[in-house]
């Protein structure tokens, strides 16, 4: 049996409504908190690979989760 998260749980959406296009390069944030940015080091299909600006920590995530930060 796989880890359960407290999102499953309470059944919590992180999901965006609305698709923006993101590309290489691009500086984003997951969902609608303000803080971490992330740089998008490589995307291939409905998963994202990402950079935390702060710490330099890379991760995996759903593209579905991004969203572009106008600069």
């Amino acid at each position: 049996m796989g880890a359960i998260s407290y999102a499953d749980v309470f059944q919590i959406e992180h999901e965006l409504e609305s698709a923006e296009e993101i590309h290489v390069g691009d500086i984003i944030q997951m969902g609608a908190n303000k803080s971490p940015q992330y740089s998008v080091i490589a995307i291939s299909g409905d998963k994202v690979w990402v950079r935390n600006l702060q710490n330099g920590q890379d991760t995996l995530a759903p593209l579905k989760r991004c969203r572009r930060v106008v600069p």
